[in-house]
């Protein structure tokens, strides 16, 4: 095989893997939305260290719509990171009564959110101790608050578990 044709087979098996990926994640958003009965599940891609943007969204209505928001990144920092990327699964019920820093609270009203639930997605690092901090999962309930259930937070984390296990989010 001659260099332009591992070129070319380079860059088909890389697109390959981003349209699997993307099927991927827009499937299981799409069904966690579904399951949990909430107005908006987003998929938040770390594109560099603790700054990253919604890349994909399934909503129950598109008023909803969030995509390419890049959140507030003076809120999340390597204390939050550090306790997601150990595994933590965050929900509140209602944003108004968490205890929850102002600048986070403010993020989330802006984004019309009453109530959240937030899943890690962790690839494997380098170090076989840790994971990286991929993305997070992300459950928003807009129009009132929203009772999270045992079930609800299985239903994150079998989805995120689920997103991490990927082949084509692993490569």
């Amino acid at each position: 095989m001659n260099s332009a044709s591992r070129s070319l087979s380079s860059v088909l098996s890389r697109i390959t893997n981003k349209l699997q990926q993307d099927q991927v994640v827009s499937d299981a958003l799409h069904n966690l939305r579904e399951s949990l009965d909430v107005d908006r599940v987003v998929l938040y891609y770390f594109y560099t260290k603790w700054k990253g943007q919604v890349t994909f969204e399934a909503l129950s209505d598109h008023q909803y719509s969030i995509i390419g928001s890049t959140g507030a990144d003076d809120c999340f920092n390597l204390e939050y990171a550090s306790l997601y990327a150990a595994g933590r699964i965050y929900f509140t019920e209602d944003i108004e009564k968490a205890p929850i820093n102002e600048c986070h609270r403010d993020f989330l009203r802006t984004l019309q959110v009453r109530s959240n639930l937030v899943a890690p997605v962790l690839v494997k690092s380098s170090d076989p101790d840790k994971n990286k901090l991929w993305g997070l999962l992300v459950a928003h309930h807009c129009q009132d608050i929203k009772v999270w259930q045992e079930v609800d937070i299985a239903l994150i984390q079998k989805c995120s578990k689920y997103l991490t296990d990927s082949p084509s989010i692993q490569a």
